[in-house]
């Protein structure tokens, strides 16, 4: 559940602006509350909590847009192919902007790592993020997408091409491979989503 402190009035006037529907707040502690899309807001004294299935669609309207993000990739995978989930996090200097989970149904384990990828890329790019470093630990979809290693796997090529794609629409982009250490909030949150399908 996202946080963002800021002058609630403008940013009221900003969600307003973009389409949302603003109503007074439920309590005395609530300013006002706001709807967009699939995204709720609440606004308190100086910070408005953000909530609902997509919080971006608020937060890109609050936050100041571009700046640059970390960007962590994880698929899980129960069998292979077996029952999948992803998981992802965005982080920029101050702390975990986003993070999301969920099942993707049957897969193999290099079909959830490179859903995975899509979906956090998808999200920092929906965030309005302008550059992005992207850390994952399969070797082999950080190698397929930069190129160092081909991709024989014609579903596998197909999600290499969607992500690509979803890359040229940042100013920069950098995707390295890093230790399941590095990565563990993003593996948490994959297995945790199979843990609770």
């Amino acid at each position: 559940m996202p946080v963002i402190e800021c002058d609630v009035d403008a940013a009221r006037e900003k969600l307003a602006d973009a389409g949302a529907e603003v109503s007074a707040g439920n309590s005395d502690h609530e300013q006002w509350r706001a709807q967009l899309r699939d995204a709720n807001a609440v606004a308190y004294d100086g910070k408005v909590v953000v909530q609902g299935a997509s919080p971006q669609d608020i937060e890109t309207v609050l936050r100041d847009e571009g700046g640059h993000a970390y960007v962590y990739f994880d698929g899980a995978c129960r069998g292979n192919p077996g029952p999948s989930s992803v998981g992802w996090v965005i982080v920029t200097s101050e702390g975990v902007a986003a993070e999301g989970s969920e099942t993707i149904g049957r897969a193999t384990n290099n079909q959830a790592e490179y859903e995975a990828l899509i979906r956090a890329v998808r999200a920092a790019r929906d965030y309005g993020f302008d550059t992005i470093e992207v850390k994952g630990d399969s070797e082999l979809i950080v190698k397929q997408v930069t190129g160092a290693w081909n991709t024989n796997d014609p579903e596998l090529r197909e999600r290499r091409v969607t992500v690509r794609e979803l890359l040229t629409e940042f100013d920069d982009w950098e995707l390295s491979h890093v230790p399941r250490e590095i990565n563990e909030r993003a593996d948490k949150l994959a297995n945790e989503a199979l843990d609770d399908a």
